[in-house]
């Protein structure tokens, strides 16, 4: 999954960086409203982490803005502004959910596993699917009730699919969920982690549909 952080402040963004990264996140970084607002013109995300104190552009602007042309990319506030009101104007502004700061990273975790959960339209916890689950939480991938071991591209690749079985992702959509701006990409890497994959779950977990990409059937 990706997800656009968009933070001002380096000590924080260098940090919610780190712990999105270890918690399987492909993150591009940003740190005005401007830029914000470009990278939700011309890339994917499965969720925002929006800063509302933005130099350029603040990022209730930015949010109004990508509401107003469509965009339905899940956002999650975070910020210091505490107020009551401010919450409420984030929230009709189109925000999905809020944090404070200084948040707690358990909770901030939590909140975007849930933010990106509804994105895909999805309430539980989990995603299972054939006999086989991904525990965004804890990182566990089971078949059948047995641990599997995936890397952190694997789970990559395999999520979103899992997460809508039928639905047919192109090698570009699932480039744009597993790598973030700064990661070199090799012109074969999804079928290197989708080979990874079904040589663990499974070849006919994820099936190959001709001049389209790939998807997890639905039966």
């Amino acid at each position: 999954m990706r997800i656009l952080l968009v933070e001002d402040d380096t000590m924080i963004g260098e940090a919610v960086l780190g712990l999105l990264r270890a918690e399987r996140y492909a993150v591009d970084w940003v740190r005005d409203g401007e830029m914000a607002d470009t990278a939700l013109r011309s890339e994917h995300y499965d969720g925002v982490l929006l800063d509302l104190g933005l130099p350029r552009r603040d990022g209730i602007e930015v949010l109004k803005a990508l509401r107003a042309r469509g965009g339905r990319v899940p956002v999650l506030i975070a910020t210091a502004r505490d107020a009551i009101a401010d919450r409420v104007a984030g929230l009709d502004a189109g925000a999905e959910d809020y944090v404070v700061k200084p948040f707690d990273t358990d909770e901030l975790l939590a909140r975007m596993r849930a933010l990106v959960r509804r994105g895909e339209g999805h309430a539980a916890p989990t995603f299972s699917h054939r006999g086989v689950t991904l525990d965004p939480a804890t990182h566990q991938a089971t078949q059948d009730g047995r641990p599997v071991a995936l890397s952190a591209r694997e789970w990559a690749v395999l999520e979103p699919m899992l997460a809508r079985p039928g639905v047919i992702f192109s090698r570009t959509q699932l480039e744009e969920r597993m790598f973030s701006w700064k990661d070199e990409v090799s012109s074969n890497a999804v079928e290197v982690y989708i080979h990874g994959v079904r040589k663990k779950l499974g070849a006919e977990l994820i099936q190959t549909v001709r001049g389209l990409g790939y998807m997890v059937p639905k039966a």
